[in-house]
């Protein structure tokens, strides 16, 4: 996409900036008509197009060319070619995205400064495209454990589709990674990936946002829906979303199209849409916050992404990636974690999921005295768990019981926090506390302790029991 497209009615015209343009060392492409322009663009979009206001004998006016260019292929640079008269629709023409405008007869100095500036821009923005899709680490996927596996071999089911997808989870668990991780794998990776941030924009903003605005003074002010074009458009927290956006949204999904604000026109756009929420959407819907056709447009593939709770043997891998991503953005000390430092990431609680355990990598690394392994005492210091007993943390009653009864409430708690630590696996954790497997499933019965590779452990019901028993 490196050479330049002159659409022009007038042979001399294009003919006369072809051969200036060739002694410069561009290549060329000519078109007299908006079809042949069309069919030049369609066939593969230039770096840039030159492009006359009047076309005798044509279907589409400049204008017309210019505005369907710059809905389907936004990143071409258009110089406007305008005679004399012309000066007002030219300006209007910079309104409608055009790169600049040169008046009939021109300078050919002046043509030249003009499409060497217009050169380097779409230069410019290829390389950024370029770097945008070689940047994986913002949709770098890591882990081991089961409830990971599953979720990324959900998500490479989905990557090469069209299909919208709907990821749900809690904070911090990772939605807008499994987002990227998505485009980035999928046939849109060379174009944008767009986040709506649906909580953080005010409502009364929100169409503005999205569609763009047209406006006398400032012209066409392409909103997120238009910049997303051609690639992903990633709604964060949708449930966050005005009711009466989400009607106008739903159309666009319906027609594949829209109208900014204060403009008649409509745009077209091609998007996939990928959308997120840590809420249950349905009892949202229940309570009249959400918009049921919608929610079905959006919820065709859904997919759950896993808290860090569900995915403790990914804890320590994790870790070491924030420590080494921290030393390569920021400087940060690369320092290793020690093991007892590594088990107690893995049993402490984190409600904040992923993105907590990536703040509190990144303040020890901050806040550390020296280069050497990082160790237990540099972790934040946990407070007793809430619950029905199934935390993880030995409690602060130990001292008041009897011998017999702190025994058996240290081993349920440390048998639990083990099992939770190897995601369920009865057979790593009958290693590492050093007992047979068989033996191990006694005392956990004795104790018991119910487990599943899903949920890790948790103390039995008083019925679970008493079937058993039975």
């Amino acid at each position: 996409m490196s050479d330049i497209l002159i659409v022009d009615d007038e042979r001399d015209i294009r003919e006369l900036i072809s051969d200036i343009l060739k002694d410069e060392g561009f290549t060329t492409r000519l078109a007299s008509n908006s079809d042949e322009c069309m069919e030049q663009i369609n066939a593969e979009p230039p770096g840039l197009m030159i492009l006359d206001i009047w076309l005798k004998d044509s279907r589409m006016d400049g204008i017309d060319i210019l505005k369907a260019t710059k809905r389907d292929n936004p990143d071409i640079p258009i110089v406007i070619i305008s005679g004399h008269g012309n000066i007002e629709i030219a300006v209007a023409a910079i309104k409608q995205g055009a790169y600049d405008f040169i008046e009939k007869p021109f300078n050919i100095d002046q043509l030249m400064v003009v499409i060497t500036r217009a050169m380097e821009t779409s230069r410019l923005r290829r390389e950024n495209n370029e770097l945008r899709r070689r940047d994986v680490s913002s949709a770098e996927m890591l882990g081991s454990s089961s409830a990971f596996k599953a979720l990324k071999s959900n998500l490479e089911k989905v990557t090469k589709s069209n299909g919208r997808v709907m990821l749900t989870g809690p904070g911090g668990a990772g939605k807008e990674i499994a987002a990227r991780f998505i485009h980035a794998n999928s046939d849109r990776a060379n174009a944008p990936f767009i986040v709506v941030n649906s909580a953080s924009i005010e409502p009364e903003r929100m169409e503005e946002v999205l569609f763009g605005r047209e406006t006398a003074e400032r012209g066409v002010e392409p909103g997120l829906l238009e910049q997303a074009h051609g690639g992903v458009i990633y709604f964060d927290e949708v449930a966050d979303m005005p009711l009466g956006t989400q009607s106008k949204i739903l159309r666009v999904l319906v027609d594949q199209q829209f109208q900014r604000v204060g403009g008649s026109d409509n745009v077209r756009v091609d998007i996939r849409v990928i959308s997120s929420s840590n809420r249950d959407l349905q009892a949202e819907i229940d309570i009249g916050n959400f918009r049921q056709e919608l929610y079905h447009r959006l919820n065709v593939v859904p997919i759950t992404v896993p808290s860090l709770e569900d995915r403790r043997e990914d804890i320590p891998e994790l870790a070491e990636a924030f420590i080494a991503k921290f030393n390569r953005d920021q400087g940060l000390p690369l320092r290793e974690l020690t093991g007892e430092a590594k088990a107690l990431l893995q049993t402490m609680p984190w409600p904040g999921n992923v993105r907590q355990l990536k703040n509190v990598v990144e303040r020890i690394l901050i806040l550390g005295n020296d280069n050497g392994p990082i160790d237990a005492s540099e972790l934040p210091q946990q407070s007793e768990p809430e619950g029905d007993g199934a935390g993880v943390i030995l409690s602060a009653g130990l001292a008041t019981l009897p011998l017999r009864e702190a025994r058996e409430l240290f081993e349920r708690e440390y048998l639990m926090t083990q099992i939770n630590r190897f995601g369920g696996n009865i057979s790593r954790t009958a290693t590492f506390v050093g007992m047979e497997r068989s033996a191990l499933h006694r005392k956990l019965k004795s104790l018991g302790i119910v487990t599943s590779n899903k949920t890790g452990a948790r103390v039995a019901h008083v019925d679970e029991v008493a079937d058993e028993q039975a």
